[in-house]
């Protein structure tokens, strides 16, 4: 029988000093790398580092609270301290770096909008997931995606109408069960992304 994959863990940073400790190059390597616990010693040598200096980014990731001790080892008159990080995904807060002017609720097309609405989900489902995980239950969520394609902006507007009635619909035959959980659901839609460019591509410069 199979055995299932661990949960991933996630982390919400939602404070300017514990973001600013995370952000620079050899701390987000070392959180990657401390997915799987290490040594000083080892990550020194994997990384092409003095010792000190790596003890000098765990000591402070370490009372970020970013990373936790997961072992000690006597070695050679010395205690050799096994660290890990204390989340597989670190996830920043939105509202850390400021928050955006309050737009109105009616107004669903204003990008604005999406963005407050998109920063509020990542907010909100990260310091769930991460309570969930604290008391070993699981958070029930769920997503769905597809793409459209509009010939006209007018279209845009035509297919939002038609999505919010079928929406409010369905919330009526399937969400209005007595003393059950709310849940907050939110659509938004975006252009799509252009594909990265590859190195293959025709350069159409004169």
């Amino acid at each position: 029988m199979p055995v299932a994959a661990p949960p991933n863990r996630v982390d919400l940073l939602g404070e300017p000093e514990r973001v600013r400790l995370a952000l620079s190059p050899i701390r987000r390597r070392l959180l990657e790398r401390l997915r799987q616990p290490a040594s000083a010693t080892r990550l020194a040598a994997e990384l092409g580092l003095s010792r000190q200096r790596v003890n000098y980014h765990l000591r402070a990731l370490e009372q970020a609270g970013l990373l936790e001790l997961v072992e000690e080892r006597p070695r050679r008159g010395f205690t050799e301290r096994i660290l890990g990080a204390r989340a597989d995904t670190f996830v920043v807060d939105p509202a850390v770096m400021g928050t955006a002017a309050p737009i109105e609720a009616q107004d669903r097309y204003a990008a604005e909008h999406l963005i407050g609405a998109a920063s509020a989900v990542v907010r909100d489902v990260a310091r769930m997931q991460s309570t969930a995980q604290r008391e070993d239950t699981r958070l029930l969520t769920f997503t769905i995606e597809t793409e459209v394609c509009f010939a006209a902006p007018a279209d845009v507007e035509r297919f939002c109408d038609r999505l919010a009635d079928l929406l409010g619909q369905t919330a009526t035959e399937h969400g209005t069960a007595a003393g059950g959980r709310p849940y907050r659901l939110v659509l938004g839609g975006h252009p799509a992304p252009n594909p990265p460019a590859t190195e293959d591509a025709t350069d159409d410069r004169a």
